[in-house]
């Protein structure tokens, strides 16, 4: 499946969103993309280190969000 993934940096003061890196991939599944995006996370050249992202099929639909600095906890998947 053709996936997008786009990486942020927030503010938490307003809670404020800057893109920072946008990729269109291949995924075989949602766990084969959640793994290409957390690797792009450590890998892309961008010019700041992201602390959020998000990944959306083709048609715009969010598959997949997560802070990459406390991941485990505030990992989400909108409900199908």
């Amino acid at each position: 499946m053709k996936i997008v993934i786009e990486f942020y940096r927030t503010r938490e003061a307003d809670d404020a969103h800057a893109l920072i890196g946008r990729e269109i991939m291949e995924a075989a599944d949602l766990d084969d993309a959640i793994e290409i995006a957390r690797l792009l996370a450590r890998t892309l050249n961008m010019p700041q280190r992201p602390d959020a992202m998000t990944i959306a099929d083709a048609n715009g639909a969010a598959l997949y969000s997560a802070a990459l600095v406390r991941q485990a906890v505030n990992e989400e998947r909108p409900a199908s």
